[in-house]
């Protein structure tokens, strides 16, 4: 059993905890938090039985946990009620999209999960009037490289992320779900159209649409770096939303519509394999090699919460660079890149070769 099987365990059984060994709690604690997880494993913790019984240390750590978590939920509340303020004179529509969708629509996927930055999808005409209604309420360019400040508006699916002066949150505005350069174009205006008001007054995308974009961030647009999270995720949405009528058809249509039953596949795969995820055999499809390369990273870490699966994170690290990006445009962004990292080309010098 891997350290990490402890945690995947720990996440879908949690009587399983009450016959952890100390050293398994040790490496138990410390993979959860290299992959984020802690917090929701406290919070499913806390509410069992036998929470009393479980080992003093172990109940420490987790309210302490619990603690940031809960002070995490309510800045990314504050941040959101700040945001909706700052882009309520456009009269557009602004949505809210990964750990700040589940939260404020209440999801279960919200249970214990830590919120970092602010992210919004908003229709992309209006993306220079949110990015001037941010900065006329104190964001400011999280980013002075002139390089990144092109690469994300002319190639990325999201501004250059903007920062707030006092008090240094970080809000990411998307107007898709992948960057203009991928090989696979999800339908922004269908994702805008989806939208759901929560009984706070703001708006998430639609049930379908949210497991659509855990499952793109995950299978696609990234290396399955915090790949845990992000099937845990998908986990506690399906548990959310499959008894919903025509689940499973509906997102069967819309990854169709959004050209995305390649990620959705991969994702539920990867899911059902780690959690146990209930998912209808035809939207599985067949595992092949980056499933592998996948599970691999995913049991990677020791009992320290060191990845270890170096090569299989390079490969994926290659893969999501690869699916993001045209050839001769992904070898010179690399080069470019590793040029800064090595001293030999200035970080902050303007746009050149993109």
């Amino acid at each position: 059993m891997t350290p990490a099987t402890l945690l995947y365990r720990a996440l879908t059984d949690p009587g399983v905890l009450a016959g952890y060994s100390a050293e398994q709690w040790n490496a138990l604690i410390r993979v959860a938090r290299a992959e984020r997880l802690f917090g929701s494993l406290a919070a499913l913790a806390k509410r069992q039985p036998f929470w009393e019984a479980l080992p003093a240390g172990a109940r420490r750590n987790m309210d302490d946990e619990l603690s940031i978590v809960a002070a995490d939920h309510l800045r990314a509340r504050f941040e959101i009620d700040r945001a909706a303020h700052a882009l309520a004179s456009l009269h557009v529509p602004v949505i809210l999209m990964k750990g700040s969708a589940y939260l404020a629509a209440g999801l279960t996927a919200g249970s214990g999960r830590r919120i970092g930055d602010l992210d919004i999808l908003v229709p992309r005409p209006a993306l220079a009037d949110a990015e001037a209604a941010l900065r006329e309420h104190g964001w400011l360019a999280a980013k002075e490289d002139a390089y990144d400040d092109h690469y994300y508006r002319a190639w990325m699916h999201e501004l250059p992320p903007l920062v707030h002066g006092e008090r240094g949150c970080v809000i990411d505005v998307h107007h898709s779900i992948l960057p203009l350069t991928a090989r696979l174009r999800p339908d922004a205006e269908a994702l805008v159209a989806s939208r759901v008001r929560t009984d706070g007054g703001v708006f998430v995308l639609g049930d379908v649409e949210m497991v659509l974009h855990a499952a793109t961030h995950l299978a696609y647009d990234g290396e399955f770096e915090g790949g845990s999270r992000n099937l845990w995720d998908i986990h506690q949405l399906i548990g959310d939303f499959a008894g919903r009528s025509n689940f499973w058809e509906r997102l069967e249509a819309a990854a169709a519509l959004h050209q995305l039953t390649g990620p959705i596949r991969r994702a539920l795969r990867l899911a059902a394999r780690l959690y146990g995820t209930t998912v209808p055999d035809r939207l599985l499809g067949s595992a092949d090699s980056v499933d592998r390369l996948a599970l691999r990273k995913l049991h990677g870490r020791d009992a320290f919460g060191i990845q270890q699966a170096r090569i299989a994170s390079r490969l994926l690290y290659m893969r999501g660079h690869w699916l993001r990006m045209p050839p001769a445009m992904l070898a010179r962004h690399l080069t470019r890149k590793f040029l800064v990292r090595r001293g030999l080309w200035p970080a902050a010098a303007h746009r050149s070769d993109q």
